[in-house]
């Protein structure tokens, strides 16, 4: 794939990945509330929904994906559904001694399955992969497999980084809390923002 295609799709994919949105949220909130390595599930998780989309985008499945929309609105409410409980988590958490969140951590699969979930059911995923990735790559011919590794590439490249970023800042901001005060708006903070996830999910389904 010629290299101005592959910067055109860098520069549009790290917008979309840059601008806040509800795996933004998600992915500070999981960090606020348990530290950088809780988030990186949520990360991975993301990362597999977007990947996806890449695929449907890339071999003409998005009229698949719009076919069986009944079923991405299912994921969608269940995501949301799994956001609110975490939140609610969060939210009812009483400060510890060595850690902000939970007193007891999610599982690695749970974590990552919100993200994936929340991928799949986020519009604004499904917006960029499905309509604006198409004015930016070239789809009216048949994708060399080296050109789909580049764009996979990219694709992992930038959403850890970002990912990672946001996750280490909020990690970053937990860290400077250390009073059963400010652990305990920190927690409610958290528990805002992933239900602001949920309903941003769900409202604009």
């Amino acid at each position: 794939m010629d290299l101005l295609t592959l910067l055109a799709f860098t520069v549009a994919y790290l917008v979309a990945v840059l601008v806040p949105g509800p795996g933004v949220a998600a992915i500070v909130a999981r960090a606020l509330g348990g530290g950088f390595w809780s988030a990186m599930p949520m990360i991975i998780g993301i990362l597999a929904g977007d990947l996806i989309y890449l695929v449907f985008a890339l071999f003409g499945l998005a009229a698949i994906a719009t076919y069986f929309g009944a079923v991405f609105v299912v994921v969608r409410w269940a995501g949301a559904a799994y956001l609110l409980f975490i939140a609610w988590q969060f939210w009812t958490a009483k400060p510890g001694e060595e850690q902000l969140g939970p007193r007891k951590r999610e599982p690695w699969l749970r974590t990552f399955a919100a993200g994936f979930a929340l991928t799949m059911g986020n519009p604004k995923t499904i917006v960029f992969y499905l309509a604006l990735l198409p004015t930016v790559v070239p789809l009216d011919r048949p994708i060399t497999p080296l050109g789909f590794f580049e764009l996979t590439f990219i694709v992992v490249v930038v959403l850890l980084a970002i990912g990672s970023g946001y996750a280490a800042l909020a990690a970053w901001a937990r860290e400077v809390f250390t009073s059963s005060t400010a652990i305990r708006r920190m927690n409610r903070t958290a528990g805002v923002i992933m239900a602001s996830a949920a309903a941003f999910v769900v409202a604009r389904g």
